[in-house]
C-alpha cells in the first residue's frame, strides 16, 4: 500500500508540475519547436524594424538646424578644423520627431517585455550569467533609454545606438535557422550554417562601422550615410583611397577598433568555412537536384570500394549503348583510396561517375544520392570479403533501408550466400553468387567447359587479352574472349533474314558457316526466350534472335562491305538497325550490357 500510494504521489507530482503557468509559458515560447519559430521570427522582424527606424531618424536629422534636448533651445554648430576641441552636443543629442520617438518607444517596451519572460523562463539558479550575457546587455542599452524617455521628455533627443540591434538580428536568424530546421524534421547543412554566419557578420561590420562613424563624424564633417558606407567598404577591403578620412579622435578610434574586431573573427570564420569546405569535398557533396531531374542515374551502394569491383562495375555497366548518358553516383561509408581516386580522374569517368561519402543507412546520404529519383539501385558485395555471413547482414539491412525510402526505385542485390536470399526477396533481381558458382561447377558435369563459356560472355572484353603471347591458343583464346551475346529482330538481320522460313538448326549452321556467328536463342513476340528449340522450330520474320559474335551486328565487316558495294552500284544505303532495342528499361539493366534477357521474366527451355 506504501508503494502504491508513493507512486500515485509520483504521478501527481509530475502531472501537477507539467501544468504549472511557467511550463505552459515555456513550452510555446521555448520548447515547442514551431510555436518557437514564430516567436524567434517575430523578434527577428522588431530587430529589423529598429534598425530600419534608426536610418529613418539619421535621414530626417539634419545637425545644421540646430541641436539640443527635447523642448530646449536649439543650438547652431559648425565644425572648425583647426581647433582640437571636440563639441559632444551633436553626438550625445539628435532630432527625433514625436511620431518616430513614439514608434521607437512601442518597440522597445515589446523588446524589453519579451526579453524579460525570456529570462525569468531559462532562469536555472544563477542569475548573473544571464544579466552578463552579451545579448541581454545589448538589449538593455537599446530598450531602456528609451522606456526612461517617456517619464522625462528632455531625453527623448538622447542618441541611442539602436544600429547595435543588428547583432541581435544576426543571433535570432541563426536560433530562427536551427528552429525552423528542427521543425520540419530536416537535418540543417553545416556549410549553409557558416555561409550565412560569414554573411551576417560582415554585414553587421560594415552596418555598425557605418553607423558608427556617420553619428560620430556629427562633431565632424557630418558626413552623409551612403559617405560612411563607402568609406567602410573601402577601408574592409584594405583599398585605402584616402578620399574620405575620419577628422576627429572618437570616429577614428571606432575605425581601429573595427578593424581589430575584423582581423580577429573574419579569419576565424573563414577558417572554419574552409574546413567545412575541405570536409565536404572529401564526403563528395550532394548530388545536384537538377542534374536528378533532367538526366538518368543510378546509385551503386557498397560497404568498401575496391579498384577492381569498381572497373567490373563500370565497364560492364557502360557497355550497353543505352546507358552510355546515365550517371553512377557511388555511396560508400568509407573515404575514398588512392588508387579509385586516381581512376574517377580519368577523363573517361570523371565526367559520369560521382563518388559520395556516405551510409545507405541513413536517409540524410540517400537523398544526398538523390536514391528517389534514380533508375536502379546496385547493392554489391566485394568477392574478396573474409566474414560472408557479416558482408550478406550489411547488404540486407541496406536493402531494407533503400526500399523503406525509395520504394519505386529498382533493386538489385548482390547477395553471397543462398541462405540469405530469402531476406531480401522484395528486390527487382537478386544474384547469389554462391549459387552461381555451384551451377556452373554442376554444369560443368554435364558439358565440360561450360563455366568457362558463360564466364566469358558475361564479362566484357575487347578480345585483346594474350596478343602478345606467343602461344597461339592464348591468342586464340583472348580473341575470343571478346564474344557477346546480342540479339536482333530477324526481319531486320543481314545475318539471318535469309533464313526465315527455315529450322533454327538450318539458321544457326549456315549462319555460323557463313559469317562465324553462332546463333543460340530466339524469342517469339510476347513469348519466353527459348535457348536451342531444334530443328522443329521454323524462324519468323517477327523473332527477335539470340547470337553470339565478336561485335553488333551493324559493326560487322561484312555489313560495311555489303553498304559500300551498294554504294557503288547507286543504290542508297538502309539502316541496318532502324529500330530500337525492345526490352524493357530493367531488362537492360540487368543485363549490364553482355547478356541481352529478361533475367526476371524469362523461362528458358
Amino acid at each position: 500500500e506504501q508503494l502504491s500510494s508513493l507512486d500515485d504521489r509520483v504521478q501527481v507530482e509530475f502531472y501537477v508540475n507539467e501544468n504549472t503557468f511557467k511550463e505552459r509559458l515555456k513550452l510555446f515560447f521555448i520548447k515547442n519547436q514551431r510555436s518557437s519559430l514564430r516567436i524567434r521570427l517575430f523578434n527577428f522582424s522588431l530587430k529589423l524594424l529598429t534598425c530600419l527606424l534608426y536610418i529613418v531618424r539619421v535621414l530626417l536629422d539634419d545637425p545644421a538646424l540646430g541641436i539640443g534636448c527635447w523642448g530646449c533651445p536649439k543650438q547652431n554648430y559648425t565644425f572648425n578644423s583647426s581647433s582640437s576641441e571636440i563639441n559632444w552636443a551633436p553626438i550625445l543629442w539628435v532630432e527625433r520627431k514625436m511620431t518616430l520617438w513614439a514608434i521607437q518607444v512601442i518597440v522597445a517596451i515589446i523588446s524589453f517585455l519579451e526579453t524579460m519572460l525570456l529570462i525569468y523562463l531559462s532562469y536555472k539558479g544563477n542569475i548573473w550569467e544571464q544579466i552578463f550575457r552579451i545579448s541581454f546587455v545589448l538589449e538593455m542599452i537599446n530598450t531602456l533609454p528609451f522606456i526612461v524617455t517617456i517619464f522625462w521628455a528632455p531625453l527623448r533627443n538622447l542618441f541611442i545606438p539602436v544600429f547595435l540591434n543588428c547583432w541581435l538580428a544576426k543571433h535570432a536568424l541563426e536560433n530562427m535557422i536551427n528552429d525552423f530546421h528542427r521543425a520540419i524534421l530536416r537535418t540543417q547543412s553545416a556549410m549553409f550554417n557558416q555561409v550565412l554566419i560569414l554573411f551576417c557578420t560582415l554585414l553587421c561590420l560594415v552596418f555598425t562601422g557605418t553607423c558608427g562613424i556617420q553619428h560620430l563624424e556629427r562633431a565632424g564633417e557630418n558626413l552623409s550615410l551612403l559617405t560612411a558606407f563607402y568609406f567602410c567598404i573601402v577601408t574592409f577591403s584594405t583599398v585605402g583611397y584616402g578620399d574620405v578620412t575620419p577628422k576627429i579622435w572618437p570616429s577614428q578610434l571606432l575605425v581601429v577598433i573595427m578593424i581589430c574586431v575584423a582581423l580577429v573573427v573574419l579569419p576565424l570564420q573563414f577558417e572554419e568555412l574552409v574546413y567545412l569546405w575541405m570536409e565536404r569535398q572529401k564526403s563528395g557533396g550532394n548530388y545536384s537536384r537538377h542534374r536528378a531531374q533532367t538526366e538518368k542515374h543510378v546509385v551503386l551502394c557498397v560497404s568498401s570500394l575496391k579498384v577492381d569491383l569498381l572497373m567490373d562495375f563500370l565497364n560492364e555497366f557502360y557497355a550497353h549503348p543505352r546507358l552510355q548518358d546515365y550517371y553512377v553516383v557511388i555511396l560508400c561509408p568509407t573515404e575514398m583510396d588512392i588508387q579509385v581516386r586516381r581512376v574517377l580522374q580519368i577523363p573517361l569517368w570523371s565526367q559520369r561517375v560521382i563518388y559520395l561519402q556516405g551510409s545507405a543507412l541513413k536517409d540524410q546520404d540517400l537523398m544526398r544520392a538523390k536514391m528517389d529519383n534514380g533508375e536502379a539501385c546496385f547493392i554489391l558485395s566485394s568477392r574478396n570479403e573474409v566474414d560472408r555471413t557479416a558482408a550478406d547482414h550489411q547488404t540486407i539491412l541496406r536493402a531494407w533501408a533503400v526500399k523503406d525510402f525509395a520504394p519505386n526505385c529498382p533493386l538489385y542485390v548482390q547477395i553471397l550466400k543462398p541462405e540469405n536470399k530469402f531476406h531480401v526477396k522484395f528486390a527487382d533481381h537478386v544474384v547469389c553468387e554462391e549459387e552461381c558458382k555451384y551451377a556452373m561447377l554442376a554444369l560443368n558435369c554435364i558439358c565440360p567447359a561450360t563455366s568457362t563459356l558463360i564466364t566469358l560472355l558475361v564479362h566484357t572484353s575487347r578480345g585483346q587479352e594474350g596478343q602478345e603471347s606467343p602461344e597461339q591458343w592464348q591468342r586464340m583464346y583472348g580473341r575470343c574472349s571478346g564474344n557477346e551475346v546480342y540479339h536482333v529482330r530477324m526481319g531486320d538481320s543481314k545475318f539471318f533474314r535469309e533464313y526465315e522460313g527455315k529450322s533454327f538448326t538450318y539458321a544457326a549452321f549456315h549462319a555460323h558457316k557463313k559469317y562465324g556467328v553462332c546463333l543460340i536463342g530466339l524469342k517469339r513476340e510476347d513469348k519466353s526466350i527459348l535457348l536451342n528449340p531444334g530443328p522443329r522450330h521454323t524462324l519468323a520474320a517477327s523473332d527477335t534472335c539470340f547470337y553470339i559474335n565478336i561485335t553488333k551486328e551493324e559493326n560487322s565487316a561484312f555489313i560495311f562491305k555489303q553498304e559500300e558495294k551498294q554504294k557503288k552500284k547507286g543504290f542508297p544505303a538502309q539502316g541496318l538497325y532502324d529500330g530500337s532495342s525492345r526490352l524493357p528499361m530493367h531488362s537492360i539493366v540487368a543485363s549490364m550490357g553482355t547478356v541481352a534477357m529478361d533475367l526476371q521474366n524469362t523461362e528458358c527451355r
